[in-house]
């Protein structure tokens, strides 16, 4: 057999007296029965010599580096620069930053057209790409470990004949319940039907199943949603089965199926305190805040920034005996004993139980998110006669509040004698505490903390203070973090601040007078979180966009 002309690499590797041609010989014949392997990848699972020998030579001849890929020379968390969607894709593994040269390995054959779309991509975030290769095996093992080593698994339950839809719905759900997942993909797609988990706040591919297993799949979860089983159109369910876990369902058709969306709620979770979730300042200056009569304290955020987290948490801090309090929320996600918790259904509206709850002698109400401007003008009612009155809204932060407010049709006279308090949040995710990387500051980071500390004067100390990179492990599905804080910003109204809204000031008279005074943006206490070591400006910077 022609060898040269049939595998150059072959030749190449025979030349060079890394493998012996009977080798080569042995790799072609287990090549036509797995067409689809290449070369390199036959003799690393044939284990015909030192592996570390063979890539090396591999990336000789293919006229780059070769790198054997293992989790321990993995020194940054690859999903702050790919997606694992865009990594599978691509076959290709970011595994660690020098001098503003990032390096990504890719399986053992160059194609262009799969590092040029890398290149552009990490050209994006201001990073120079330097390629390597290994073997595909070793990319697929990092890909699956990303996934949160829960792909084998779900997998093969979906793909077993020997596996009923009930027994692959209870795994899909378990093993979210398991992961920490806050919601659960369920995702037909072309050829199969894909899983994805999103856990602290992240979306991570889990598995695909085989296409022939979806309608039984979506036809298992319309039946312990008490969904319609004939109707392809948008419907809402719950899944009450699970002792722990009221599950919110959400369907949609999509051009391959009926999407699902899967909210996991913890009936009995428990309330976490206010300064456990990041809330600056300390016990004194929060009762100050919340112990309030004749006002509204409003939080604001995007969806999913965890605003009714941080409501549970006041409100469980403000609970006592000696008050009555009620909430209205569409649903009830955690149940508080020694509170009236009204959940509203498809016949009510928050405007509707408010009248209701007004009439129920309330010291302090909780509505779940003001919507528009009946449910606004209520709630300002409650606060002008006698009520504290806690709610939300979606907006990007504390000022804006304001003009939220006045948008939906609320008076600027309302505005500045009822609202108290605005806070704004983000949730950031906390570095894993079981394999974060103490290091320097560089310089480039020295000078992103100083320019905002000049800006807001804050009294930053550089000297002799590290941050952590993000490693990765298999405590925190190797993502490098584990849970979420929250970064807030409080604008506290003052008389001053009360009579520019009452004169129509526009947000940036407002914020500038505030700045004045004790309010600071939401990257000062994103700043402070990253100098304690609970973050990183990577992640902050994914948030809040601060460079």
């Amino acid at each position: 057999m022609d060898i040269r002309r049939k595998q150059p690499m072959g030749v190449e590797l025979v030349k060079r007296g890394i493998v012996k041609e009977s080798d080569i010989e042995n790799a072609l014949d287990y090549q036509r029965k797995n067409p689809d392997m290449k070369l390199g990848d036959i003799l690393y699972e044939l284990d015909v010599c030192d592996p570390n020998v063979l890539i090396s030579a591999m990336g000789d001849v293919l006229g780059t580096k070769g790198i054997l890929l293992t989790n321990s020379i993995i020194k940054i968390n690859i999903n702050e620069y790919l997606s694992t969607d865009i990594a599978r894709k691509n076959q290709a593994v970011p595994f660690d930053i020098e001098n503003g040269k990032i390096k990504v390995c890719f399986s053992n054959t160059i194609d262009n057209d799969q590092m040029n779309e890398i290149r552009l991509l990490l050209l994006n975030k201001g990073l120079v790409m330097e390629p390597y290769i290994t073997f595909a095996q070793q990319i697929e093992k990092i890909l699956k470990s990303l996934d949160g080593e829960v792909s084998s698994e779900i997998t093969k339950a979906g793909n077993s004949n020997s596996t009923t839809t009930t027994e692959l719905v209870d795994s899909i759900i378990k093993t979210g319940i398991e992961k920490r997942a806050s919601d659960i993909h369920i995702e037909p797609q072309e050829k199969d039907v894909r899983i994805r988990y999103r856990i602290d706040g992240e979306l991570y591919q889990a598995a695909t199943i085989k296409k022939d297993k979806q309608s039984q799949l979506i036809g298992r979860l319309k039946a312990i949603s008490n969904m319609h089983q004939e109707k392809q159109e948008a419907q809402d369910g719950r899944i009450l089965i699970y002792d722990d876990y009221n599950i919110r369902v959400s369907s949609q058709p999509n051009v391959y199926g009926e999407k699902f969306v899967l909210r996991l709620l913890k009936k009995n979770a428990d309330v976490r305190s206010i300064f456990e979730l990041g809330y600056p300042g300390n016990d004194e200056a929060v009762r100050k805040s919340f112990n309030k009569k004749n006002s509204i304290t409003i939080i604001a955020a995007p969806t999913g920034e965890g605003k009714t987290t941080t409501l549970y948490s006041l409100i469980d801090y403000l609970n006592s005996p000696e008050i009555n309090i009620t909430t209205i929320e569409d649903p009830v996600e955690i149940r508080i004993p020694g509170l009236n918790q009204i959940e509203i259904d498809k016949k009510s509206t928050f405007s509707s139980a408010l009248r209701t709850v007004l009439r129920q002698d309330p010291d302090v109400i909780l509505v779940g998110e003001i919507r528009d401007r009946e449910t606004a003008e209520i709630a300002i009612q409650a606060g002008q006669t006698g009520h504290y009155v806690l709610s939300t809204i979606h907006t990007i932060d504390s000022i804006e509040v304001i003009n939220r407010l006045r948008k939906i049709g609320v008076s600027d006279y309302d505005i500045a004698s009822t609202l108290a308090t605005s806070i704004s949040q983000r949730l950031v995710r906390r570095l894993c505490h079981e394999c974060r990387r103490e290091r320097e500051f560089t310089e480039e980071e020295k000078q992103i903390i100083t320019n905002i500390s000049n800006k807001y004067g804050m009294n930053v100390d550089l000297s002799n203070i590290k941050t952590y990179d993000a490693i990765g492990c298999k405590h925190c599905n190797n993502t490098g973090y584990y849970d979420r804080i929250g970064v807030f910003e409080v604008l506290d109204l003052d008389d001053e601040i009360k009579e520019l809204i009452v004169k129509g000031a526009s947000s940036i008279e407002i914020r500038n007078k505030a700045l004045e005074k004790n309010y600071r943006p939401l990257a000062v206490d994103g700043i402070k979180k990253v100098l304690m070591g609970i973050t990183t400006l990577e992640e902050l910077n994914n948030k809040l966009l601060i460079f």
